[in-house]
């Protein structure tokens, strides 16, 4: 047996039993399956036994002098957190833009300027793979230090194979170097470039003829996204790339219906997509078809917030019945955030969600919007030994008490990585 880690006494344990085989919607968000006085064993990087303390003392009587403990006492716990959508590598900063909005540019103005989306290309194009590497393991452990443990990292700060490769190259190392773990997004189609401005279609082909294949032949990426909004990809060419990824292997997301209607959600229902994201303008028909098949609605609210824009409706999502994420949506122009807690108070005060929605979307479902439902996102015995503590009695107190980083410990894969607030 390897080294065993025992948490005790947690004023709540939030393990979101049962919940490993599919995502949560409606009223079963609010089923958080909390353990008062809760305890959990954790071995060899797995969690072993989950349940009221005196049950688990009595279980491992004989070993508890093995294992280290931490006194949860008075304390939250929860699975690691998991964020479904960021955009993590990249290199540059865009302050510039942030005052530009301030004074009433639009997201799609900037970008038509030659900001935006195309700024930080200019800079992630520029940087070496060392130089992105350490920024964005740096960002990483501001994500470990605000309680994530997972994270999905898209490319497309490239828009041509040598930069995309280099983005997910270093996802990939990440993945291997850092505690968090990192789950790969190809996103060539995150804008078209400008030399392909009067003729998209080319890029398209570009994209469905020559890069997918390459991710695939190298296993840089498990997903395939494609940001479909007006002025950047159609639904026509955002379905030829989607469809073209999924012959190579990758499991389709989208950029779905965040500036106006543009049927991104009827066609993530259409082509299968684990998750579509943003939603902002999503339609009720489209929503409806989401719930039916069961995509994921990765929601954003950070996004929203800095772009000083209308929320998604959050709550009417929920009712429909569409299973929902929360994410971050880390990225330099438009959420520079790493900050999970503090989008789930957003989601809260912003999108109508409760407290214990907000839980489970930053959970269980965020798992299951990037395909490891089975492996985290729960506490329950099997799952990976991902947990976080924070410094608060109950999990209402934490979209309470906001703006503030209430994070006591994390543990990943069953070593504590961060202890007090700092990272070991």
């Amino acid at each position: 047996m390897g080294k065993a880690i025992f948490i005790r006494n947690a004023a709540q344990l939030v393990t979101l039993r049962g919940s490993s085989n599919a995502t949560l919607v409606k009223e079963a968000m609010s089923t958080l399956g909390i353990i008062e006085n809760g305890s959990l064993w954790i071995e060899d990087g797995v969690i072993q036994a989950v349940g009221k303390d005196e049950e688990l003392v009595k279980k491992y009587a004989d070993r508890l002098y093995l294992a280290e403990v931490i006194d949860a006492a008075g304390k939250l716990v929860t699975p690691g957190l998991v964020d479904p959508h960021t955009h993590l590598v990249f290199a540059g900063s865009r302050e510039n833009e942030f005052n530009l909005r301030l004074k009433g540019a639009s997201y799609m103005e900037i970008m038509n300027a030659g900001g935006g989306i195309y700024a930080t290309t200019r800079g992630t194009k520029q940087a070496t793979h060392d130089e992105l590497f350490k920024e964005s393991f740096e960002r990483l452990n501001q994500f470990l230090l605000h309680g994530v443990t997972t994270v999905e990292a898209k490319s497309g700060y490239g828009m041509d194979w040598e930069t995309e490769r280099k983005q997910l190259e270093v996802a990939k190392q990440l993945n291997e170097k850092h505690p968090i773990d990192v789950v790969s997004t190809f996103m060539g189609a995150h804008a078209v470039p400008k030399e392909y401005k009067d003729n998209p279609d080319q890029f398209v082909d570009i994209l469905v003829e020559e890069m997918i294949p390459l991710v695939a032949k190298l296993g840089l990426a498990e997903f395939n996204d494609v940001f479909c909004e007006k002025g950047v990809f159609t639904p026509e060419q955002a379905r030829i790339i989607l469809e073209a990824g999924k012959r190579y292997g990758l499991t389709p997301k989208i950029h779905a219906d965040e500036i106006e209607p543009y049927g991104g959600a009827e066609l993530a229902s259409e082509v299968g997509a684990i998750s579509a994201d943003h939603l902002l303008k999503a339609s009720e028909k489209g929503l409806l078809a989401m719930a039916d098949e069961g995509v994921v609605g990765v929601l954003l609210p950070g996004t929203a917030y800095f772009l000083m824009a209308e929320s998604a409706n959050g709550r009417k999502i929920i009712d429909m019945g569409v299973p929902v994420a929360l994410s971050t949506d880390c990225n330099p122009g438009s959420s520079p955030t790493v900050s999970l807690p503090f989008i789930m108070n957003l989601a809260c005060v912003k999108m109508g969600m409760t407290p214990a929605e907000v839980i489970t979307a930053a959970t269980i479902n965020a798992a299951h919007a990037i395909g490891r439902g089975k492996q985290i996102g729960s506490l329950e015995e099997g799952k990976k030994g991902d947990v976080t503590i924070f410094k608060v009695e109950n999990y209402m107190k934490l979209q309470y008490l906001y703006g503030m980083n209430h994070i006591e410990t994390v543990i990943k894969n069953g070593r504590v990585v961060v202890k007090g607030g700092r990272l070991t």
